[in-house]
Formats: C-alpha cells, sequence, structure tokens
C-alpha cells in the first residue's frame, strides 16, 4: 500500500513531513471494521490470557492463593470444559502459540515515519515500532552536523529505488529517510525550510 503524505507547517521556519501507509477510515465501513478488529484483538488477548490461567493452575493451588476461589472457578463447567481443551497439549506448544497471538494482537500493521525540518536548528527523524508495546525510534541531527539532504538511489535485484538521505557530518553511512514515491516533495521542501532564508 502506497505512502501518504501530510505536510504541515507550523511556521515559515518549521515544517513537517509524515508518511504513513495506514488504512484511511473516513467511511462507516471503515470505521465499523477498525472497531470489529479492535475487538478481535481484545477477544484473542483475554483468550491467551485464559489459557494461560489455565496451565498455571496447579501453581495456584500450591500457593493457597485466596483472592480468587480457583478451584470454584475450574470446577464450573466452563472451567472444566477449558481444562479439558488445554490440557492435553504440550505446554511449549501452547506456550509457542500463545507467543504467536500475543505478537498478533499487539503488531502494529502499518509504518509511519515523519520527517521535522527546523532552520537553525536541525532535523528530527521518527519511525513508528512493528509493535504497538514499543515507542517510536526517534533521533535528532544538529544542523551544524548536516552536510546534505539528498535522493540516492539502490538497487534491490533488478529494481531501482530511490530514497531520501541526510549526510551527517562524522558519519560513514547516510541516514536513510523515506526510502518511497514523494521523495522529491520532502526533498524540496526540506532543504527550501533548512537552507533558504526566504521560504
Amino acid at each position: 500500500m502506497p505512502g501518504r503524505l501530510r505536510v504541515r507547517r507550523p511556521s515559515p521556519t518549521t515544517v513537517s513531513f509524515a508518511v504513513s501507509n495506514a488504512p484511511q477510515r473516513s467511511n462507516s465501513p471503515a470505521k465499523i471494521l477498525f472497531g470489529f478488529q479492535i475487538l478481535l484483538r481484545a477477544l484473542l488477548f483475554c483468550c491467551v490470557i485464559l489459557v494461560g490461567l489455565v496451565r498455571l493452575r496447579h501453581i495456584s493451588y500450591e500457593a493457597d492463593v485466596k483472592i480468587i476461589p480457583w478451584q470454584a472457578v475450574w470446577e464450573t463447567p466452563l472451567g472444566s470444559q477449558l481444562c479439558h481443551l488445554v490440557d492435553p497439549y504440550n505446554p511449549w506448544v501452547v506456550t509457542a502459540v500463545c507467543a504467536v497471538v500475543v505478537y498478533g494482537v499487539f503488531r502494529r500493521g502499518y509504518t509511519e515515519e515523519s520527517l521535522l525540518v527546523i532552520r537553525g536548528f536541525g532535523i528530527q527523524t521518527s519511525t513508528s515500532s512493528s509493535t504497538y508495546l514499543s515507542s517510536a525510534a526517534t533521533r535528532f541531527i544538529p544542523a551544524t552536523q548536516i552536510q546534505d539532504i539528498v535522493i540516492h538511489e539502490a538497487f534491490k535485484g533488478f529494481e531501482v529505488r530511490f530514497y531520501l538521505a541526510v549526510i551527517v557530518e562524522g558519519e560513514p553511512d547516510a541516514l536513510v529517510v523515506f526510502p518511497r514515491e514523494i521523495l522529491e516533495e520532502v526533498w524540496r521542501g526540506s532543504r527550501r525550510c533548512l537552507y533558504d532564508a526566504k521560504s
């Protein structure tokens, strides 16, 4: 899915570029589908918690935890059905399946990248993580260390790919930003904001 570019100019010396390939939820069916996905993720997470409680129920017996009457819970029809469903499987297989399900529940499914350019200060890049459990990777580069902002090309198999890069003083490799189709607009806007006094 191609990324959508969002440009904001809060002041003449500041510009923000954000690219996201998240699906747009502008109409009612898309919003309903998004709500259904959230509900499904919550249900799957609750199922993983229940399976974990079933696997650890013998430990709660030995620890003699009195906050929740677990013995009574597992003797109910639903509790005994869960025990009969989970107990025959190998604990390592159950753990591996639960780990995969938890990863799927917290997986973001889309990426967001942003580039904030402030004249006289520098550039801040930010890339969202692949899961909801960790924060975005952010880096600030002072203007005194920026040598140039360029569009490079790279080869991947038989395909030529273009990407925006910031050449940072003292670093052997260029910092890759926005390997996408909207490079020229971001390149022109960031150079204009960073270097042009009449923007």
